[in-house]
């Protein structure tokens, strides 16, 4: 029950990264950052993790030689580092929030075929 419960609230997490970071990006007004990196976590990238996210692109690791650090949503970094997604949060309101991937997943793949693709 409670691995069910902490599951559900770590996906609503990310949902809720996601929009902040999509409802953060274009914030008209003056002064204040404008990028699109808020509500974005850098997670670095190991070499175990990107030869996973090799296998699952269907490219070379040498194709990815480049890609060290990649920007998600906090939901999909605290997933992949292996990390409370309210730590990341916390750590993204203070400053920069990064973590070092333990493990691949889709969404990660993803960031990593968009950053490639330029």
């Amino acid at each position: 029950m409670f691995k069910t419960t902490a599951s559900a609230a770590v996906l609503v997490l990310a949902l809720a990264g996601s929009a902040f970071a999509q409802g953060n990006s274009g914030n008209a007004g003056g002064g204040g950052n404008n990028s699109t990196s808020e509500g974005l976590v850098t997670v670095s990238l190991g070499d175990v993790v990107l030869q996973e996210i090799a296998n699952d692109l269907n490219v070379e690791v040498a194709d990815l030689v480049d890609v060290t650090q990649v920007q998600v949503p906090v939901g999909v970094a605290a997933t992949v580092c292996g990390v409370n997604a309210n730590v990341l949060a916390e750590q993204k309101k203070a400053g920069d929030a990064t973590c070092d991937a333990t493990s691949s997943s889709e969404a990660l793949a993803q960031a990593v075929q968009k950053q490639i693709d330029g």
